[in-house]
């Protein structure tokens, strides 16, 4: 990536805030998530429910509902990082999937019906879904045969979020007028995150068991990921302490508080504003282009739609009016 450098030689207080990596297991759960590679059986829900009372946690989401047979990647953001649960609801995931048809297909036909499901497609929920049944579109970016045996062929979808792979056998199925079935389904990616990323919940409840019996964090901590991870796929943006403490009270982001800023980003984009210590300050909305902001000496160049940092961990250096 390139950045635009508007300070040369930034300084931090080393005494204030910290290093995302640095921070112990209560910080994370505070601000972190964690990426499951969920089971078959339990509804997402309950997983994220299990979770939930396992940490002893008020509240603890989940990314991207999979049904109950279905397993792969799932999202589990604890605290502040529920705040980035439409960010990851809105990711782009890959499917690995197993289509039983009724009988077995003509090659050439299946190719055919596969390319016709790649694209913008109509993507109407199924009935046994909790989801109000209408018409929408969805974009299919990639519909793969990977193995076939028989009646049964292993596809792997690359897909816009939302999207139900079951409609996607209806469809099929109406396409070379038979039945097909999903038998089984595996979420392989969620956005930049995928199941070499995950862990089970076997391992997350002995890595808990080693945290609080044993007193050795470090299993949990390789576990639970610091907020600011879910927000490396945005441009960003690194910003003085003093323009992080102002953001945190909710203030614009002004010129003199820029430290750098990644090149090509337009007025109207969303950017990941980061401290010289890689804390996340939040995500705001720039007012001018990243390019034309480097001609602009002062002045305000983003508003913030999203704050992610503390108020009382940078001091304020500006005064309140009387």
């Amino acid at each position: 990536m390139n950045y635009h450098i508007l300070e040369t030689e930034p300084t931090t207080n080393q005494a204030i805030g910290g290093r995302p990596d640095a921070r112990d297991v209560e910080q994370r759960l505070a601000a972190g998530f964690i990426l499951l590679d969920k089971p078959a059986g339990p509804t997402s829900h309950q997983v994220a429910s299990w979770a939930r009372d396992l940490f002893g946690l008020e509240r603890l989401g989940h990314g991207g509902t999979l049904d109950p047979f279905a397993t792969g990647v799932l999202p589990l953001m604890a605290g502040k990082s529920m705040k980035l649960t439409k960010k990851i609801l809105n990711h782009r995931k890959t499917y690995v999937c197993v289509f039983r048809f009724s009988e077995e297909p003509d090659e050439a036909k299946l190719h055919e019906v596969m390319t016709r499901l790649t694209g913008r497609v109509y993507n109407v929920p199924p009935e046994v879904s909790a989801v109000k049944v209408q018409v929408r579109t969805r974009k299919i970016f990639s519909f793969e045969l990977i193995e076939r045996k028989g009646k049964d062929i292993i596809a792997r979808v690359h897909c816009e979020a939302g999207t139900y792979i079951r409609t996607m056998a209806r469809d099929m199925g109406l396409l070379l007028n038979m039945k097909v079935q999903l038998k089984e389904l595996r979420r392989d990616t969620s956005g930049v995150f995928s199941l070499d990323d995950c862990v089970t919940l076997q391992e997350l409840a002995d890595a808990h068991w080693l945290w609080k019996e044993c007193g050795k964090p470090e299993a949990l901590l390789r576990i639970i990921h610091p907020i600011e991870k879910m927000l490396l796929d945005l441009p960003s943006a690194t910003v003085k302490d003093s323009a992080a403490a102002a953001l945190a009270h909710g203030a614009p982001l002004l010129r003199p508080g820029l430290i750098n800023i990644e090149k090509g980003v337009q007025s109207g984009k969303e950017v990941y504003v980061q401290t010289l210590k890689g804390e996340a300050v939040g995500v705001v909305t720039l007012t001018v282009s990243s390019d034309e902001l480097v001609n602009k000496p002062d002045g305000e160049i983003a508003r913030p739609n999203m704050v992610l940092l503390d108020e009382d961990i940078y001091p304020r250096r500006w005064k309140s009016p009387e």
